[in-house]
């Protein structure tokens, strides 16, 4: 049932062997395209006012550059995964990686605004595509508990830090070459990953379908997030009470809630409404929610201190995110191997305990602060805390989920995370701008008082950031009970079809 069969005249345990060599290999291909999904969210924030400048792009809408992506990204992640449990994991990664290489083509070869974001919404379509069928992947792939342990460490790393690499390559293409080589960079990565999906990634067998799709839950979910994510977005420049973000959020939570009542009686819903409803998974897709918020407190703000304050090159600021990538990958690998015999529960705690330590740290910033002693220790802390919580966060959303319904679960993970992080970004960077406005005008005497109140918005997004952090460690504590042999048998389940 995989194109990991037994050759004639090998022995079993040779055979053994080499699929294991394999399968590693395929965890390397479907890494890299996780990577290059995640990090396309960040990679054009240092190259923006290039690409403004040289297509003519208002400050109105050079906002599309980011949101086009994001928003169809999340709205589509849904039908994503159902597809992918459809048709076929490995095929649909196949097709996410050509749509995203030619989209990426596209969008690196603009010649004006509107060929821009219409690659840029094109690469998040596929980018829909393409997540949930690589983390579906990974789960029926690896059914060993021990290497399913080290499979999704390793994938979870790719995935917390690959918005800190997007930063760091960003910097570094926009300053040696061009804006448009953060966008073109991925058609040769997507390609390379193609030839490595046909020689190594496992072919599944997608089970029968006796009826037909979910057409009006896949409407209604896709508008609704979509309606969200762009509330979201709009209250960071109109406001939160505006009528246009109000209008939005309503129209957003009202397609929602017809989203669950169609699930509830269609015959072949989109989101099996038991995926989210076992306890562990809801509470892993809650803390997915909440904490890009608590990162993007940290990313967003910290780039304005490196670049604004500190006065950083293109370059200089996103090496200074460096260490965030390192720690995660230790954490990550250490939380790996902690994970089969600890369980989740501790990790996730303890992951959201340094969170919360380093953002407090970061909030102690001050005008005149340096990076060595204000920041590294921070950042560290941070990354420390976020490979433990991934690991343990990927592994208990996917918890005994059967095969057929891996796709979506794996959506509806990447779904939260994208939502939470477009939540993040508005809410954020609608409180910094309010905070900097107020400490400016009630300390217009001060010397330097633009740069402080600047700081002072930053200190206050890093402690909201930080009880997003105590939020997610509740919602742990509540709702996450696996045990050890818990994730032992979510192997076995999730390997069933395969």
């Amino acid at each position: 049932m995989t194109d990991l069969g037994i050759a004639e005249n090998e022995s079993p345990t040779a055979a053994a062997e080499r699929g294991r060599s394999t399968r590693w290999w395929a965890l390397g291909v479907l890494a890299l395209a996780q990577l290059m999904v995640v990090l396309d969210a960040t990679i054009v924030t240092i190259s923006l006012p290039f690409a403004q400048r040289d297509l003519h792009i208002s400050d109105g809408d050079k906002q599309w550059m980011l949101t086009a992506y994001t928003l169809i990204f999340g709205g589509l992640l849904l039908l994503g995964g159902r597809l992918a449990d459809y048709l076929g994991r490995r095929r649909m990664f196949l097709i996410g990686l050509v749509g995203f290489a030619a989209a990426s083509a596209l969008a690196g070869l603009a010649q004006n605004a509107a060929e821009l974001f219409a690659g840029r919404a094109l690469q998040g379509a596929f980018a829909a595509v393409l997540a949930p069928a690589a983390l579906s992947l990974v789960s029926v792939t690896f059914t060993e508990p021990r290497e399913r342990a080290r499979a999704f460490g390793a994938f979870a790393g790719v995935s917390a830090g690959g918005a800190a690499i997007g930063l760091i390559v960003g910097g570094a293409l926009t300053e040696y070459a061009d804006w448009r080589w953060c966008l073109l960079v991925n058609t040769p990565v997507a390609l390379l990953a193609l030839a490595g999906a046909f020689a190594f990634v496992i072919r599944d067998i997608p089970l029968p379908r006796t009826g037909g799709y979910d057409v009006p839950g896949a409407v209604t979910v896709t508008l609704g997030l979509i309606s969200i994510v762009y509330g979201f977005s709009r209250a960071a420049e109109d406001g939160w009470l505006a009528g246009s973000t109000l209008a939005l959020l309503i129209v957003g939570v009202a397609l929602l809630a017809a989203f669950v009542a169609i699930e509830r009686r269609s015959a072949n819903p989109l989101l099996p409404l038991h995926i989210p409803g076992e306890i562990n998974r809801g509470g892993s897709y809650l803390v997915a929610l909440l904490v890009p918020i608590a990162m993007f407190a940290m990313f967003i703000n910290l780039s304005y201190y490196l670049q604004v304050t500190l006065g950083y090159s293109s370059l200089k600021a996103g090496v200074a995110f460096l260490p965030f990538p390192i720690g995660v990958i230790i954490s990550a690998g250490v939380a790996s191997t902690l994970l089969p015999r600890i369980g989740p529960r501790p990790l996730m705690i303890g992951g959201g305990i340094l969170g919360i330590a380093g953002l407090v740290y970061l909030a102690q910033l001050d005008y005149g602060a340096g990076f060595a002693a204000s920041v590294l220790p921070a950042i560290s802390l941070i990354a420390l805390g976020m490979g433990a919580l991934f690991v343990s966060m990927q592994t208990t959303a996917l918890h005994q989920v059967e095969a057929e319904d891996s796709g979506v679960a794996s959506a509806l993970l990447n779904a939260a995370q994208q939502v939470g992080g477009a939540i993040g970004t508005a809410l954020l960077t609608s409180i910094s701008v309010q905070v900097a406005e107020r400490y400016a005008k009630h300390n217009a005497t001060i010397d330097h008082v633009t740069a402080r109140a600047a700081i002072h918005s930053y200190d206050v997004a890093f402690y909201i950031g930080a009880g997003f952090f105590l939020a997610a460690i509740v919602i742990v504590g509540l709702m996450i009970r696996d045990k050890p042999q818990n994730l032992i048998e979510g192997a076995e389940h999730a390997a069933i079809g395969v």
